[in-house]
């Protein structure tokens, strides 16, 4: 499986972002900035050796009254050959998120992996709205164990992302 992670630029140099440490953590992904992409470029990222793209972001049935057609199914059974599979990542918060998702076209295309029984996020040092709204971090990590049928994988990267939150709350005096 490949992961490819579009980040808003106003995450790139936020201390508090997850995407950077996912990137870095997990191999053969690739982050790239930017809200509005090039029709070509953007093409040219989702289309990587035969794969699938699925973009992990739930189903929004809202989106049609912006003008946003619904998303395609996921095609069946490709859940379970990861190998073909680009996890597609939208890193910000959930207005800029839905806002690359909206601004890019290409996105519309893709099927979309929701989440489901997910734990509550850890994540404490930025404001949800539901316990069940991740960092792009966590939700990814759940969605990677999920794919992959081995949830115990991403248990280090999940360890690491606890520390980072507890060193930033350490260094901003709250614990």
């Amino acid at each position: 499986m490949r992961l490819l992670i579009l980040q808003h630029p106003l995450e790139v140099r936020n201390a508090k972002g997850s995407a950077r440490l996912l990137h870095l953590s997990v191999a053969g992904s690739t982050l790239v900035a930017g809200e509005v992409f090039d029709p070509a470029q953007l093409s040219a990222l989702l289309d990587v050796e035969g794969r699938q793209a699925v973009l992990l972001y739930p189903d929004t049935p809202d989106d049609r009254s912006l003008g946003m057609p619904t998303p395609p199914p996921l095609p069946p059974g490709l859940l379970q050959a990861p190998g073909k599979l680009l996890l597609v990542v939208l890193d910000g918060t959930w207005r800029k998120s839905r806002k690359m998702l909206y601004l890019n076209p290409l996105l519309h295309a893709l099927p979309r992996l929701p989440l489901s029984d997910m734990p509550p996020s850890r994540y404490r040092i930025r404001k949800a709205h539901a316990p069940d709204q991740l960092s792009t971090l966590e939700a990814t990590c759940h969605a990677l164990g999920e794919i992959e049928g081995d949830h115990d994988k991403f248990l280090p990267l999940s360890r690491a992302f606890d520390d980072l939150i507890d060193t930033f709350v350490l260094h901003q005096g709250r614990l």
